[in-house]
């Protein structure tokens, strides 16, 4: 009669097996928080540097500015210049000089947001904007809301949105062509109000639609391509609301819709 004798490797040899695993998984998981770690600090300091260089901005354009409103006065009561329109005109800039130092200023600061007649805000921004561009490019607004609508927003900073994504229209239009901007309520949630700014431009490729927001991009000579970034940043950060392109086709144009809360 013969006998068997079966045996098995122990119980600690076989955990001795996974060990290798679960030190890969270890491993893996202090690789990800390592990333993950890294990534929020390199944010960080690139909007320490944001908001740094926007309120030294503000700082510096504090001293000509006061200069400014000074000679404005002199101009105001010099008989020479009296009834002139250009010392108007030197007052609207002075003004908007001030707008802008006041965004350069809420740059890194939660920025109040009012419930404002966004057709009227739209308004001012473009005929702002329309008397200090190409006569060869028209401008049209359309909406489908009532015209005493509510959004919640900053002017100065809305303003700013408008103005970038405007320039760029009118540089991707060789300073002639149109832009038109429609207001509406999104067909999703008809709480938000969208406003879509469509132009007549070069249009966006399909292949750099995802890098028109980045820092740096643009495809100009001149400029440093923070635009439409800072147009992303102020909407999307301080007004809870949403840019993106919506339609471009290369030779045609491009439509850009901001989307807020109402």
């Amino acid at each position: 009669m013969r006998n068997f004798i079966y045996y098995k490797e122990s119980s600690l040899l076989t955990q001795l097996r996974f060990y290798p695993l679960v030190q890969l998984a270890i491993i893996g998981c202090l690789g990800v928080i390592a990333y993950f770690a890294f990534s929020y600090s390199r944010r960080a300091e690139q909007n320490r540097v944001w908001v740094g260089l926007a309120k030294e901005t503000a700082h510096q354009l504090g001293t000509p500015l006061s200069s400014l409103v000074g000679w404005q006065a002199y101009l105001r009561e010099s008989e020479r210049f009296k009834d002139e329109p250009i010392v108007e005109e030197l007052g609207k800039d002075i003004r908007r000089l001030e707008i802008i130092t006041e965004r350069f200023s809420n740059i890194g600061s939660v920025p109040v947001l009012k419930d404002e007649n966004i057709l009227r805000v739209t308004q001012n921004a473009i005929s702002y904007l329309q008397s200090r561009v190409s006569r060869k490019v028209s401008f049209e607004i359309k909406t489908d809301l009532p015209t005493d609508t509510p959004a919640q927003v900053n002017i100065p900073l809305f303003d700013w949105v408008i103005e970038n994504i405007c320039k760029n229209a009118v540089d991707a239009m060789d300073g002639r062509g149109s832009i038109t901007i429609h207001l509406r309520r999104p067909v999703r949630n008809k709480s938000q109000i969208a406003i879509d700014i469509t132009d007549t431009g070069k249009g966006i490729s399909k292949s750099k639609l995802e890098s028109v927001f980045l820092p740096g991009y643009t495809t100009k000579k001149r400029g440093w391509g923070l635009g439409l970034a800072l147009a992303k940043r102020i909407i999307e950060n301080y007004h809870k609301g949403r840019l993106f392109v919506k339609w471009s086709e290369v030779g045609r144009g491009t439509t850009f819709r901001v989307i807020l809360n109402g």
